[in-house]
């Protein structure tokens, strides 16, 4: 039966998608494929995944024009796409539907138990490891991860059984347009605030997300997030669905004992059951302790469970390794919140030990410097040597006042800007010695330093 305000998948017919290189409409695309679908797409460059989806059954075009569209009769559009797109403009003129990818996505898992997960950080580890434990537990789930994961290969994908894993994306709202079975909150602060215009506005949001569960539903939830707990609260007076929380607080239903390496383990009902990870940090033990939530919720037995998040290894830029030299190790990071890169160098130090951890940061968006400029240097000042790299801009023009300046005016003696290119791996070589980390950590092109860097030391 297929979710009230949701297109079902049979109503979509042909489906053409326009940007459909990039990692989100890739995954859709996919997972549509798989399912008997009739696809299409375009997108500006020649893209590696191109190539896949061609293969799996899709008509791929290269270059936008009007043509491209044949006889789709639905429409996705990434969110890059410009208004002028002659792909986008002909849908419009035909009075084609054009759909957002999230409400593709969302026409697809309509009629699939949706496990959906949000939060400022983690939700693609998170979705990661809920989906590795799943498979490992025998579920075989549907998926769509916005990153690459190495353990499984793709970052979305059809499964045999009736569970979609999905991540649900705040930044525009857009994961608003699930209807979760169970929804999973790893955090909720400040943020996308060129969308949301206000810190309040962003918590609605997740209330508004929260609301959507059914009457015997379930809110995962972090006790370690005032912003999640909050919710989770709310969520509570509200009475529409049930509500878990994971994490170290004593307000937590699974609860979590991080003692560090080798040293972690989880708390229910059912006993207590120690956890093997991959991944470092107390952030990726939180994450952890959600995806066991799920599949307790699921049905998985919790020692299966707890054996099944050995396998995971990561996603693709989250503290992902990228080589080594002279005994100095590389890592990347998609940290580009001042929590994210808190917790990123916090992994790199329990990776360190008694070594150094040296940080190339690269500030994502004029506005989210503008607002977090302080929050940044304090996360930064953590590391042993911080260099910060101008801007990138993304999808935003420059603000008048707004540089790295901002952040760099508040680091600690071991911080300072740097010059791009081979200015800044020079930096890095020079003050880093055996035994020390160097993480490259933002969501601009900062992660192809990773490469030269391992490449700069003789790796």
């Amino acid at each position: 039966m297929t979710t009230p305000g949701i297109p079902g998948q049979e109503s979509l017919g042909r489906v053409h998608f326009i940007g459909i290189g990039g990692v989100g409409m890739s995954a859709v695309a996919r997972i549509m494929v798989a399912r008997g679908v009739a696809v299409s797409g375009s997108d500006a460059k020649d893209l590696p995944v191109m190539a896949d989806l061609e293969a799996a059954g899709a008509k791929i075009s290269v270059g936008y024009a009007a043509g491209n569209l044949g006889n789709a009769q639905t429409v996705v559009a990434g969110s890059a796409i410009r208004a002028d797109n002659p792909e986008l403009a002909a849908a419009r003129a035909a009075g084609l539907p054009v759909l957002h990818r999230s409400q593709a996505l969302a026409a697809i898992m309509a009629e699939d138990l949706a496990v959906t997960v949000a939060g400022t950080h983690g939700k693609s580890t998170t979705t990661s490891m809920i989906t590795v434990l799943l498979q490992e537990a025998g579920l075989d789930p549907s998926f769509a991860i916005g990153a690459n994961v190495p353990a499984l290969g793709v970052n979305a994908a059809h499964g045999t059984s009736k569970v979609f894993v999905a991540e649900a994306d705040e930044s525009d709202g857009s994961f608003l347009n699930y209807r979760p079975q169970i929804a999973v909150v790893t955090n909720v602060e400040p943020d996308h605030l060129d969308y949301y215009g206000t810190e309040e506005a962003v918590y609605e949001s997740f209330d508004s997300f929260a609301a959507l569960l059914p009457s015997d539903g379930l809110l995962i939830a972090c006790a370690d997030d005032p912003g999640a707990l909050a919710l989770a609260r709310r969520t509570l007076e509200r009475g529409n669905t049930r509500v878990v929380l994971y994490g170290t607080s004593d307000y937590a239903d699974l609860k979590l004992h991080d003692g560090g390496p080798g040293d972690v383990s989880l708390s229910t009902p059912e006993g207590q059951f120690a956890l093997t990870l991959q991944v470092p940090g107390r952030h990726n033990a939180l994450n952890a302790a959600a995806a066991f939530a799920v599949a307790l919720e699921l049905g998985v037995a919790p020692e299966t469970a707890a054996g099944a998040l050995a396998h995971f290894a990561g996603a693709s830029r989250r503290f992902e390794f990228k080589g080594e030299g002279k005994g100095i190790r590389v890592y990347d990071d998609y940290a580009h919140h001042p929590t994210e890169v808190r917790a990123a160098l916090a992994a790199a130090r329990s990776v360190a030990g008694s070594h150094r951890v040296h940080v190339l940061f690269q500030p994502h968006l004029f506005s989210r410097t503008r607002e977090f400029a302080q929050e940044f240097a304090e996360a930064l000042n953590t590391a042993d040597t911080a260099l910060v790299l101008d801007i990138y801009p993304a999808r935003e023009d420059p603000v008048p006042g707004v540089t790295s300046q901002l952040i760099a005016e508040h680091l600690g003696p071991g911080g300072r800007l740097t010059e791009a290119g081979s200015p800044a791996v020079a930096a890095l070589v020079a003050v880093a010695g055996a035994g020390d980390i160097i993480l490259t950590a933002g969501a601009g092109d900062v992660t192809s330093y990773g490469p030269q860097i391992v490449a700069a030391l003789g790796g």
